[in-house]
Formats: structure tokens, C-alpha cells, sequence
């Protein structure tokens, strides 16, 4: 039972990272005209953020039972 306590509070942290990363002040630090690998810096930073935030959950979901 103490198990999906924990894995629901890393869950509700993944979902705060997630708000956070995908919130306008700091998608506005990555508006600029700048192109890495032919895509807008914008894009990236968005699609890099949610495969990180997919990432995450399928970590905290998918780990073993200590």
C-alpha cells in the first residue's frame, strides 16, 4: 500500500515539472529566431520537454518493487 503513495506523489511531481516547463515564462525564454538542426528553438525545446516529461512517468511508473 506505501508503494502507490510514493509513486502517486512522483506522478503529481512529474505533472508539476510539466506545468512548469510548458508555462509561458519559460516558453518565452525560448521565442527567439535561433534554428538547431533546422528546427526553431521554440519546437525543440517544447517537443525536448515533453518527451523528457513522458520519460519521466514511464520511469516512476514502470520501476521495480524494491
Amino acid at each position: 500500500m506505501r508503494r502507490s503513495g510514493i509513486t502517486g506523489q512522483r506522478l503529481a511531481a512529474v505533472f508539476l515539472l510539466g506545468c512548469v516547463l510548458l508555462n509561458y515564462p519559460i516558453l518565452s525564454l525560448f521565442a527567439r529566431p535561433i534554428v538547431i538542426a533546422g528546427i526553431p528553438l521554440l519546437y525543440a525545446f517544447l517537443f525536448g520537454s515533453w518527451a523528457l516529461v513522458i520519460a519521466l512517468m514511464a520511469l516512476v511508473i514502470e520501476r521495480p518493487r524494491d
